[in-house]
């Protein structure tokens, strides 16, 4: 985690203040708040930033929760946050189900390319209950 958390911090200090960076940090809050969360930071410039969030008791997947920071436009960057499908709800119906989408399984994501809020605490909501889910 110590090398995770210093790339995430180096990542988080270069990145220019701005919508999607602020959704982005409140999703990373939400995300640290599950208890017993292990994270996890993939950079890929130009392609994503990833904030993964995996649970030492789920079986058989590497995570509940993909944060990715879409990064084809360092100017225009946006998120989408994705689950497997079966672990959490969608009640506004405001993911997009891709089938197979989060490694090779089916998925469940939101794209967020602005800071609205009521859209950004309905994707913290997502995480917690992946989180709950994973934690089982």
């Amino acid at each position: 985690m110590e090398n995770t958390a210093a790339e995430l911090e180096a990542f988080l200090t270069g990145w220019e203040s701005c919508d999607s960076k602020q959704a982005f940090l409140a999703c990373r809050q939400a995300l640290e708040s599950v208890e017993g969360v292990v994270l996890g930071f993939k950079a890929r410039p130009g392609i994503t930033y990833s904030l993964r969030g995996s649970h030492p008791a789920q079986q058989g997947r590497d995570l509940f929760a993909l944060i990715d920071v879409i990064d084809d436009d360092p100017e225009q960057r946006w998120l989408s946050v994705c689950f497997y499908d079966d672990m959490i709800t969608d009640p506004d119906e405001q993911g997009d189900w891709v089938p197979g989408g989060l490694m090779g399984e089916d998925a469940r994501c939101f794209n967020v390319d602005e800071l609205d809020e009521d859209l950004v605490a309905y994707v913290a909501a997502r995480i917690r209950e992946a989180g709950a889910s994973a934690a089982k």
